[in-house]
């Protein structure tokens, strides 16, 4: 099925009888409860579907006709039906009609068939969600706070479908308002580039990042601008990534504060891929370079510059 099916053709497609009648040609057409029923069965291999599925097997004489469906309309989504049923167990009571609906919403906000099967992978929840006081209060805040053009909301949730499942009112707004207090301004930038802070803890996840820049000798002030200039910093575990990272740096590279300030992309790269081991070839070869060098060049630029700076020492 194209990744642009109609709202109405694919609302159809979630209503199907698996026991009343043979499957359907691809080129007919039947009734099902009041909706039109354009069938996916003859192309998908649903009963295939269903019986690989461990939620489906012969033992489990007990699941409802519906539930069977609704595992198989998950399938059809491209989404791992037993993976989504454990993280949100909300779905197991929920009617297909709800999941069809929310589908057909999604889809009148531009998202495509094809973009289900990350979203819905990823936050399951978005399954049972309420449109009118939770789902469409997303679009209103991504049009009206964002700025995001209808013809773009399919790009900002494919980005980051967690904005789906945030409260507007008790997440988004409020951390909007903090990044910008911090002089996020560029709200393209927050929409399309790093929408994850805005899905993103301001107590436990955005101080908590600043609070350890500070303790490494950085002022408050100095802190904001390096994660004004690397918004990742905000993403970047402390225990897994920033302490190793800069105990290296401080310990083995002997760099200082400034370096840092000038170029807090260095938390960005791989401690064991690229940083240790550009630092070491430095170091065999006697030469040194600003951090921003050593990092961003690729390998064959690198190369080139540990050889110029080679040939300067031996002038």
């Amino acid at each position: 099925m194209s990744s642009t099916v109609t709202t109405s053709s694919f609302h159809s497609s979630l209503c199907f009888s698996i026991q009343k009648s043979p499957l359907p040609s691809s080129s007919s057409s039947s009734s099902c409860s009041d909706h039109q029923q354009i069938s996916l069965l003859s192309t998908t291999k649903p009963k295939s579907i269903l019986q690989n599925n461990p939620l489906y097997q012969p033992t489990h004489k007990n699941i409802s006709l519906q539930f069977k469906e609704k595992i198989l309309c998950l399938e059809i989504l491209g989404v791992d039906s037993g993976k989504a049923l454990s993280q949100n167990p909300n779905l197991h009571n929920a009617p297909l009609r709800a999941i069809d609906s929310i589908i057909t919403f999604l889809q009148s906000k531009g998202l495509y068939q094809k973009d289900f099967a990350r979203i819905f992978g990823m936050c399951p929840a978005i399954l049972t969600s309420d449109i009118k006081t939770e789902l469409n209060p997303v679009f209103n805040f991504l049009t009206f706070d964002l700025r995001v053009p209808e013809h773009n909301l399919r790009k900002v949730i494919n980005k980051c479908p967690r904005l789906l499942v945030c409260s507007v009112k008790d997440q988004l707004k409020p951390t909007l308002f903090y990044l910008q207090r911090l002089g996020f301004r560029d709200l393209h930038h927050l929409a399309y580039q790093d929408p994850i802070l805005l899905v993103s803890s301001v107590e436990n996840t955005l101080i908590p990042k600043l609070h350890y820049l500070a303790s490494l000798g950085f002022s408050t002030n100095e802190a904001v601008q390096m994660t004004l200039r690397c918004p990742g910093l905000f993403t970047f575990s402390i225990k897994n990534n920033f302490i190793p990272k800069f105990d290296y740096f401080s310990q083995q590279m002997k760099g200082t504060l400034d370096e840092l300030k000038e170029f807090p992309q260095y938390f960005a790269f791989s401690l064991d891929k690229r940083i240790k081991p550009r630092h070491i070839q430095l170091v065999e070869n006697q030469v040194s370079m600003p951090l921003s060098l050593m990092l961003k060049t690729t390998d064959e630029e690198f190369n080139q510059l540990i050889t110029k700076e080679r040939n300067k020492l031996s002038i």
